[in-house]
């Protein structure tokens, strides 16, 4: 029960704070800054996902030849 009512109380009092120091302005600028960072994570998954292609086509032309040379018999 202490437990319970030590969170209600630390929850109100952060609440109040949040809404003291900005409330929706700086949840605004938060939120901008966060779509920036999701465009910025957007083109590096897509060049990631190219390189890994690359890579991977590399690999099957790699392995290809090696299938492909004649092993010498003892």
């Amino acid at each position: 029960m202490i437990r319970f009512l030590l969170g209600l109380i630390v929850g109100i009092l952060i609440f109040f704070l949040f809404v003291w120091f900005g409330g929706g302005k700086t949840v605004k600028k938060v939120g901008e800054g966060l779509i920036d960072t999701g465009k910025r994570m957007e083109v590096l998954e897509e060049t990631i996902k190219k390189g890994k292609e690359e890579v991977g086509k590399g690999m099957k032309k790699i392995l290809k030849e090696e299938k492909e040379v004649p092993k010498k018999s003892q």
